[in-house]
């Protein structure tokens, strides 16, 4: 119940944001002022996020990070990350699809549960890359988020449809530069997920792992391929959008895939 209260709390005010920031979509003279309202809102639905979630995921057994906990928590690093980013960067139509998912997330982790055996020993060297495959998977799928918007927006413009949610977006070239830039950040951190999970994890390779660490590796390779097409040979548009979407792909295969047949389907701890 102690975590229950401000977890409703926090879909509120995400759905709260949501609604203000659709109202200054459908009123232009408002759009500003409402867009800054909605930033404002989800601040508090953040926090009451987190606070809710916190402790779910670490328990007096250890780091519970069952499916959906850790879907949960994955969403809140999305959701903050893409939050404060819009601040600096034109990303608050990305919000608009983000919060939805979100709130179905944190429900999920308040009231359903998953067999798991909680983590109780990890050094720094383990939570190294715990935080970085966090972050890694946080930006890769803020830029799988991107090009789905930017698909979204090379269809309206080929078939002359304008308005609507394309007011919110920034122009092509804009929207393109920060999918790279995305692309590029993502990329790195999961380099070095990879990396620190190969020093730091018992056995990388392990039966429980295998599969999340090739198709890890997988996604890096694809994210690396699309990085070369754009500079040796000029990817962009749609060539650039299935690439992203493809990495994306194995990333949640690598994780959410393995942990929903294992836990959910199967029924199975490790």
């Amino acid at each position: 119940m102690m975590s229950l209260i401000p977890g409703l709390a926090a879909c509120l005010f995400y759905l709260a944001s949501l609604a203000t920031q659709l109202i200054g979509l459908h009123e232009s003279a408002r759009r500003s002022r409402m867009l800054r309202l909605s930033m404002g809102l989800a601040a508090p639905a953040l926090v009451l996020h987190i606070a809710s979630l916190a402790p779910h995921v670490f328990t007096a057994s250890g780091l519970d990070l069952g499916l959906f906990n850790a879907a949960s928590l994955f969403l809140w690093a999305i959701a903050l990350l893409a939050w404060a980013a819009s601040f600096r960067m034109p990303m608050e139509n990305l919000l608009l699809v983000l919060y939805p998912i979100t709130v179905v997330a944190l429900l999920t982790s308040l009231f359903l549960s998953t067999p798991g055996t909680p983590r109780t020993a990890f050094g720094w060297g383990l939570a190294t890359h715990i935080l970085l495959s966090i972050l890694a998977y946080s930006i890769l799928s803020i830029a799988a988020l991107q090009a789905a918007a930017l698909g979204l927006l090379i269809s309206r413009l080929k078939h002359r449809r304008l308005g609507g949610v394309v007011d919110l977006m920034p122009s092509l070239a804009t929207m393109e530069s920060l999918l790279f830039r995305l692309i590029w950040t993502g990329e790195v951190l999961l380099g070095l997920a990879i990396s620190t999970g190969a020093v730091f994890l018992e056995d990388i390779f392990a039966q429980h792992l295998a599969h999340k660490t090739i198709l890890s590796i997988l996604a890096w390779m694809v994210f690396g391929t699309l990085l070369w097409g754009r500079h040796r040979l000029g990817w962009r548009g749609t060539t650039a959008i299935k690439w992203t979407l493809s990495g994306f792909g194995l990333l949640i295969l690598a994780y959410f895939g393995s942990k929903f047949v294992i836990q959910v389907l199967l029924h199975r701890v490790y």
